[in-house]
């Protein structure tokens, strides 16, 4: 065989337009007319510097008939990306190729190309970012090798070791399904677009296995997996919105969990007094206020960025920066259930606690809950089975935790509120209360033969409340020192920042591996 540098140059030019046409001009352009990019697109939008790897790797399109018709390139795309300085794995599947199938000839021995950027990501100790959209399965790779293969054979463990390893931030975008939908909540951050859809099986699959027509966006839509089911955290406008929150996500986690993240511009005074709480927590305890509001007053300028803000609505949680620190917040939000801790709220912050642990983010917890949620919806959720999963995270937890007592603290789910174990540090605002129970349900339930029995009920009910709520007074508990501060709320900006920046010592002392069974679970 002879060889010419022209001959071999051209061949290599010729390999890149194939790589670069990826499904052909046809389906490149119905992937635009439905408002959707190519997976070139999406790499290119993101990161600053893209090396890739695999690019050559592909395959002969094939007619129903088995016959050939053309050289098609692979429907996945990988490699080395730089996102705002930072060195991150970055892949996806391209919906243009065989609507982003993985080609099951390219094993590469670990999973394809999609297990070659998961391990570049582990061997580096470097962020993995994937782009989703795929069927995640397809009948007709069969006609490549020559036979079907076990779903078992493709390892899990490589996704799973990574979530406690380094950052991996998923944004779904089209439609994901199959593995290509179980590969999307193996993430510590997922955003679905608007018009997304993922799901185990699609609506062929459903018809074929019950019966049933279903739509897509009902069996699967964006809106019900950020709201009802809690399987992707956020919801994205558009692709444009959804890959700047993978950008602002990442730049509050570190490389790996061998470092601590990088601490942001010190711009806002630590100092700064926070009048607007006094403006927005009424003086009537009965009233609910906007608790995002309040923790948005504690933060630095502009840091707030919420996590999951669609379910789980009885807690928020978010990530901000105190003085730079890049740090988790979690509050009750007494818009919704009154702040009473749900079984989906509970699923959410046991989550959220664990992505903080895993990453070295300290936590500020900004309290005003009833208790758990009661009642038969409740029940059948299993609230207290998921409760106490939630009081054990905060227990296991090996991070800083600062809890803010704004209002309400009754029941056992003040004890999802900080670890009496460690050494914590509870702050309470002079419109802090807590107890057993709330002033309210406790006096209805224990002195239910002597209210009905009095003269008049609702007269002699409010005077026992009055008296239950004279004997609660918070400062006779901090007198005792059964809370380690009072404060003005509006210092609280400057007193967590104390605490924070003397914490880093000991955060540098814990770096690595959580120390328990797993790190965090999807």
């Amino acid at each position: 065989m002879s060889f010419t540098w022209k001959e071999a140059l051209a061949r290599l030019e010729s390999e890149k337009q194939i790589a670069a046409g990826l499904g052909g001009e046809a389906r490149v352009q119905r992937q635009h007319d439905q408002g959707r990019r190519t997976i070139r697109e999406r790499i290119a939008s993101l990161a600053e510097q893209f090396t890739e790897v695999g690019e050559f790797a592909g395959f002969t399109e094939r007619d129903a008939a088995g016959n050939p018709t053309r050289r098609l390139p692979s429907s996945y795309v990988c490699g080395l990306a730089t996102v705002d300085g930072r060195e991150v794995a970055l892949g996806g599947e391209d919906f243009t190729v065989r609507a982003g199938a993985p080609q099951t000839y390219l094993d590469r021995y670990k999973g394809g190309m999609g297990g070659f950027v998961e391990d570049l990501a582990s061997e580096y100790k470097i962020p993995l970012v994937l782009f989703m959209e795929g069927i995640g399965g397809d009948v007709s790779s069969q006609d490549e090798v020559g036979h079907s293969y076990l779903v078992s054979s493709l390892s899990w463990k490589r996704s799973i070791d990574l979530l406690g390893e380094v950052p991996v931030l998923v944004a779904v975008l089209g439609s994901a399904a199959g593995g290509t939908a179980g590969r999307s909540v193996l993430s510590h951050f997922s955003v679905i677009s608007e018009g997304s859809v993922l799901f185990a099986g699609g609506p062929p699959v459903v018809k074929r296995a019950l019966g049933r027509d279903v739509h897509k966006h009902d069996l699967g839509g964006a809106a019900m997996h950020t709201s009802v089911s809690g399987a992707i955290d956020n919801l994205a406008t558009d692709e444009t919105d959804a890959i700047q929150q993978i950008r602002t996500v990442l730049s509050y986690l570190p490389q790996n969990v061998w470092e601590l993240p990088a601490r942001g511009e010190r711009d806002d005074p630590v100092d700064r007094s926070c009048d607007e709480i006094l403006d927005i927590i009424p003086e009537n305890r009965r009233r609910p206020y906007q608790m995002r509001k309040v923790m948005e007053a504690i933060a630095d300028r502009d840091s707030f960025f919420e996590m999951g803000a669609g379910w789980g609505s009885a807690i928020i949680t978010a990530f901000a920066r105190i003085d730079g620190i890049s740090v988790g917040l979690i509050g009750n939000n007494p818009m919704h259930l009154a702040g009473a801790l749900d079984a989906s709220a509970a699923e959410k912050q046991v989550r959220f606690t664990d992505l903080c642990n895993t990453f070295h983010l300290p936590i500020v917890n900004f309290v005003d809950v009833p208790g758990f949620m009661v009642g038969p919806d409740a029940e059948r959720a299993n609230v207290v089975r998921w409760g106490m999963r939630t009081i054990q995270a905060l227990v296991e937890a090996e991070v800083p935790i600062v809890t803010i007592h704004v209002r309400k603290a009754y029941g056992m789910a003040v004890s999802a509120t900080a670890d009496p174990d460690a050494l914590g540090l509870r702050i309470a605002w002079p419109s802090a209360e807590w107890g057993d129970m709330p002033i309210e349900g406790g006096v209805e339930a224990g002195f239910r033969r002597e209210i009905d029995a009095a003269d008049d009920p609702d007269a002699f009910r409010r005077e026992i409340e009055q008296r239950m709520l004279e004997a609660a007074d918070p400062w006779k508990t901090v007198e005792a020192f059964g809370m380690e501060m009072m404060i003005d709320p509006r210092e609280t900006r400057g007193v967590i920042a104390k605490f924070l920046n003397a914490s880093l010592h000991s955060m540098r002392t814990k770096l690595g591996p959580r120390q328990k069974p797993w790190s965090m679970r999807p």
